[in-house]
């Protein structure tokens, strides 16, 4: 059965249509306040942007969220996790300087923060899956306290997920360190024949795995987390994984961690995709390259599945910009991930999601 993903474009000419105003219609429309009752901790789960980018959801959008379910007579709250790469987000101290610094702030958003998995990720609780990877998942457990949840999600690419929105925000947004490892646990190599001895992977490798000799840079057997912080850096593309094998169980295991994640708020959570600014890297990049398409609208839906699918699917209609990180498939309907990374096959996040009972790809969109 299609699930419903409501639609709102960018277009405005009162103050009626503006951002704002569509984004707290979206939210009405899509029955979020069925999901959310009066003195709910209300989790909004979000990513406050690794310091240098500036590619995350604007504050001025989150605080529509907020007053929405502040309406409810529930007590929002803002909250992501501690990354698994060293950053400025690895420890709860650094992660909440670096949302004030990017405006997350309450005089702006009107919530409070907080850091879902602890000062240092081992705020931990288990939630029970029986799937194909995993038993049982790890997840931060003021996260899963949380009475209801809004997950907002900006939609844009990734170096190892092939894309980015509302499944891999569960995921990985919603793991503590150790179940991050859980889902990457993939082995990074260097081709010494491309390597040019930069040593750019060595500097960003959170575990020191990553070892120069003789101007070239080596993986440490037992040492890699996985985390592919040293593919995002690497110029040459000289560090990689096995994108045949590897990535297809990474992508499975990602689609698992967020199922764990919307079973424990079952019929209490909301999804919003934000399709502007759709860059080719994830938030936590510490840049933020030009976008790859015109900007789109807003999405929003109770199927993570569906909303990833529908939002995957209207980047690809548009025409992508030449003077872009985009190579290829530039045309209306060729596919704008594939053109990134064509090695990485991004729709398996939502094959499996469908597969494990998550969610629906069939949606109908329902343009307000």
């Amino acid at each position: 059965m299609s699930s419903k993903v409501y639609f709102v474009n960018l277009r405005a000419r009162t103050d009626k249509t503006n951002k704002i105003s569509k984004i707290r219609n979206l939210f009405d429309q899509a029955g979020f306040n069925e999901l959310i009752q009066k003195d709910d901790l209300t989790a909004i789960k979000l990513h406050f942007g690794e310091r240098g980018s500036d590619g995350f959801i604007s504050p001025l959008f989150v605080r529509q969220v907020v007053d929405k379910i502040k309406e409810k007579g529930a007590k929002p709250f803002l909250t992501d996790t501690n990354t698994l790469y060293g950053g400025s987000r690895h420890n709860s101290v650094d992660h909440l300087l670096t949302a004030l610094e990017h405006g997350f702030d309450y005089t702006v958003t009107g919530a409070p923060l907080i850091i879902a998995d602890g000062l240092r990720s081992d705020n931990i609780t288990e939630v029970q899956i029986d799937k194909k990877h995993f038993k049982k998942v790890k997840l931060a457990k003021d996260i899963v306290n949380a009475d209801s949840v809004i997950v907002l999600s900006h939609f844009k690419g990734h170096e190892m997920g092939g894309f980015g929105g509302a499944i891999k925000n569960l995921a990985m947004g919603g793991a503590p360190a150790i179940g991050k490892k859980e889902q990457h646990a993939v082995k990074i190599t260097v081709d010494q024949d491309k390597c040019i001895g930069c040593g750019e992977c060595s500097e960003v490798c959170p575990e020191q795995a990553i070892t120069m000799s003789d101007g070239k840079a080596s993986v440490a057997d037992g040492k890699c987390i996985g985390c592919g912080e040293c593919l995002t850096v690497c110029p040459v593309k000289a560090n990689g994984i096995n994108w045949e094998t590897d990535i297809a169980d990474f992508l499975e295991r990602m689609a698992e961690y967020a199922y764990g994640f919307a079973k424990s708020h079952e019929k209490r959570i909301g999804f919003i995709n934000f399709l502007i600014n759709i860059t080719p890297d994830c938030d936590c990049a510490t840049w933020s390259d030009a976008p790859i398409v015109p900007d789109i609208g807003f999405l929003a839906s109770t199927d993570p599945v569906a909303l990833d699918q529908a939002s995957y699917d209207l980047v690809n209609q548009q025409l992508g910009f030449f003077n872009s990180h985009l190579t290829c498939n530039h045309e209306a309907g060729e596919d704008k991930f594939q053109g990134l990374r064509p090695y990485i096959d991004g729709t398996i996040q939502m094959r499996h999601g469908e597969e494990i009972g998550m969610g629906s790809r069939d949606y109908e969109l329902i343009i307000l």
